[in-house]
């Protein structure tokens, strides 16, 4: 079968069906298409809904959130080509996708999954000549024919959308069993629309070519037929049945030897594809859909769900405290003991809290964790960060093993109110030493902070709480903001730290009821405009920050669905974080730097600057940066322009310097440059918002197609501009 993807690019799908215990195979090529084409795939068993992945998988494909497998396709000129082989007997059909990865872009079917039926019931493990055609996929316009004759048959019932997908497949079923008794697609499409059958429909339906004439000139075509028979009114049935005549005839110049070409400067003419944009809005006569809208207030849609903030929820039940919460309090609560430092850090779903103490004129650092495994601390002391020392003799605890500039030192299990968690505990014995870096070892597997050395800061100085008078922290969600507070340190190393710790502080936030989506909203507020530190000498990979992001934004959206009354606020939360995703979301701000350095000998001064920042530590800044790179080439090369850009967004020189990888030259590029670099930048900005952007419209309707090139252009599409801006 063939199947549209744009307007000069399809796919083409053809099916070697296996006897009964050997190998189906499954070969698609797409058309003039670029070289980042992914299938988003999964098989369909009888016994269960969810997507199988089969074993037996293409070269380099990957599992995605173990729902599906995305397999590259292989470029091959301007086609690429991918095969899928499944050896599963139970297996009766796969079900996919198309993604472009380099534009970010999703192909369906009709807005729906493609399908390709492997076997059905009535012939499964037989090998008769017709078996064959249960490779056929039906087209979509004759299931959408077919299920509409069923609704009418039930007595035009009200489905609901699950009903409505049941009913749907129901119709491509029956299709498919009238194909596997060898009824000729043209036959059955002649029945449906209730069109005379052209000549050689005797053809077996294995042989049949589906039609791959463009929609934009079928819908012209029909217009014209409109016009022709005087404008008439049309029934949804006629609708149908004129919409395929357009296509017979123009199908039938194809066959004359017409190109595509030909037809469309034969038909189209003048202002008439305006014509037909401008009818299509008004009344949708050549459509295979028929979309029916409700005029809504927006007001009250974005008011339905209005969150109400009551005293309950301000003297919500205090989570009950973690070992670790307790073991905290019993330090502080002993004699003359103050906390010097206090570090907490996540390790998978379990904790380490690193405290060091001073009591009595004696400095000790206590480690503890409700992690219940054997345990190995390997540590050391510093001097100065990033220093490993081994220890003194003097301090080193009982049974610990001096190495040559470490010390490993086992945990040992303890007890408070019932809950078990583990400690060590060190006594130091002058005031030498900065800081303690540590690492935990589980056998021969070593546990790091995200790919680094924990460290202890016995620096940061920890101020002691005051007493609860009972009115601190009222109309707050006092605990969840010091918890955000505790952690702000680390988060301040990277966007993949903070948005991750995000991620874990979500259904806090959630138990906290509103006022603690809003503390999480002002956090993620104050980092969106620079309030905070973005970066701290830590290098960290695009995909990584892309991946945080899309674990954090998976998590609000959830909430949003689940908890409609937080919904405005959580909105708001929304676009002060870009989209972020799994794959090579993130890595393609890595590789297209390379590439356009490349294509248009750029590799010195200010691009390769930019180029080392975006591979270490990217961040919303490159999407201001690479606009005004464009606006300073769009204004031949004027320097004002580009720093213009640059300081209306809040970039100054002084920022630029101020990275880790900092930005020290201006742009300068030759006028044979101009055209492929604002090409170039042009797609690479939609990289850039795509993994940083929250907000941008552009990306976000890009991530909205795939649908039916005429069901989404041919509709309104209404902006309601709100005055409902927050502001902090």
């Amino acid at each position: 079968g063939r199947f549209k993807l744009e307007s000069n690019s399809e796919l083409q799908v053809t099916l070697n069906p296996a006897p009964q215990g050997a190998v189906a195979e499954i070969n698609l090529q797409a058309t003039n298409t670029s070289g980042s084409l992914v299938l988003h795939w999964g098989a369909l068993r009888p016994d269960r809904r969810e997507w199988l992945l089969p074993s037996r998988r293409p070269d380099g494909t990957t599992v995605y959130k173990n729902k599906a497998l995305r397999s590259p396709f292989v470029k091959s000129g301007d086609n690429s080509t991918l095969r899928i082989e499944i050896d599963d007997p139970a297996v009766q059909a796969i079900e996919f996708l198309v993604f472009d990865e380099a534009r970010n872009k999703w192909f369906k079917n009709n807005g729906q999954n493609f399908l390709i039926q492997l076997q059905t019931s009535h012939n499964e493990g037989q090998d008769a000549p017709g078996a064959s055609a249960s490779a056929i996929v039906v087209p979509e316009d004759l299931v959408q024919i077919q299920s509409y004759l069923r609704w009418e048959r039930n007595g035009k019932q009200s489905y609901t959308a699950d009903q409505e997908k049941v009913e749907y497949e129901a119709a491509r079923a029956e299709l498919i069993e009238e194909l596997n008794r060898g009824v000729p697609l043209e036959k059955l499409r002649a029945r449906l629309t209730k069109t005379p059958e052209s000549s050689g429909s005797d053809a077996p339906a294995s042989q049949t070519t589906i039609t791959s004439v463009p929609e934009e000139l079928v819908q012209v075509q029909a217009y014209l037929r409109w016009e022709k028979a005087g404008k008439p009114n049309y029934s949804p049935e006629k609708q149908l049945v004129e919409f395929e005549e357009a296509r017979k005839e123009l199908q039938a110049e194809l066959d004359n030897g017409a190109s595509v070409d030909q037809l469309r400067k034969k038909i189209v003419k003048g202002n008439l594809e305006k014509k037909v944009s401008k009818q299509l809005e008004k009344k949708k006569y050549f459509s295979v859909e028929r979309i029916q809208r409700r005029n809504r207030d927006i007001t009250q849609l974005l008011n339905k769900h209005k969150p109400v903030v009551t005293e309950q929820q301000v003297k919500a039940a205090p989570k009950q405290p973690t070992v670790l919460d307790l073991f905290t309090k019993s330090l502080q609560e002993g004699d003359n003991c103050d906390v010097l430092s206090r570090k907490l850090f996540k390790i998978g779903d379990e904790e380490i809290l690193a405290i060091a103490t001073n009591a009595l004129g004696k400095t000790r650092v206590h480690l503890a964790t409700n992690r219940m495994e054997p345990l190995i601390l390997h540590w050391a002391l510093a001097k100065n960060p990033g220093e490993w020392e081994a220890p003194p003799s003097s301090i080193v605890p009982s049974g610990s093993t001096v190495l040559d500039k470490a010390c490993e030192t086992s945990f040992g299990e303890s007890e408070l109110d019932g809950l078990q968690y583990q400690v060590v505990e060190i006594e130091l014995d002058d005031g030498r030493y900065k800081g303690m870096p540590f690492v935990l070892r589980r056998g021969e597997t070593w546990i790091k902070n995200n790919d680094s050395d924990f460290y202890l800061d016995f620096n940061t100085k920890v101020t002691k709480k005051s007493k609860d008078t009972g009115d601190a922290g009222k109309g707050t969600a006092k605990d969840f903001l010091e918890r955000i507070a505790d952690l702000e340190e680390d988060a301040q190393r990277s966007f993949m730290h903070r948005f991750n710790i995000a991620a874990d502080l979500v259904d806090q936030a959630r138990d906290a009821g509103l006022l603690g989506i809003v503390g999480l909203f002002v956090w993620i507020r104050f980092m969106s405009t620079r309030q905070l530190i973005w970066n701290k000498n830590y290098n960290v990979k695009p995909r990584e920050i892309s991946q945080a992001q899309d674990r954090f934004t998976d998590d609000l959206e959830n909430m949003y669905k689940s908890y409609p009354q937080y919904r405005e606020i959580l909105r708001m939360l929304l676009s002060a974080v870009g989209r972020g995703g799994e794959g090579d979301v993130g890595q393609r701000i890595r590789d297209e730097i390379l590439v356009i350095q490349r294509n248009n000998d750029c590799k010195g001064g200010i691009m390769e600057e930019w180029h080392q920042k975006l591979h270490n530590n990217t961040s919303p800044d490159d999407v201001v940066i690479c606009q005004a790179i464009i606006d300073y080439i769009k204004s031949d090369f004027d320097i004002n322009v580009y720093w213009d850009t640059l300081n209306k967004n809040g970039i100054t020189k002084e920022r630029l310097l101020s990275y880790d990888r900092a930005i020290h030259s201006e742009p300068k590029f030759r006028s044979d440059q101009k055209e492929g670099l604002l090409r170039d930048l042009g797609n690479y900005m939609r990289s850039l918002k795509a993994v940083h952007s929250g907000a941008d419209l552009e990306s976000a309707i890009a991530t909205c197609m795939g649908y039916k090139s005429e069901v989404i252009f041919s509709s309104v599409i209404t902006l309601v501009k709100l005055d409902t801006r927050a502001r902090i």
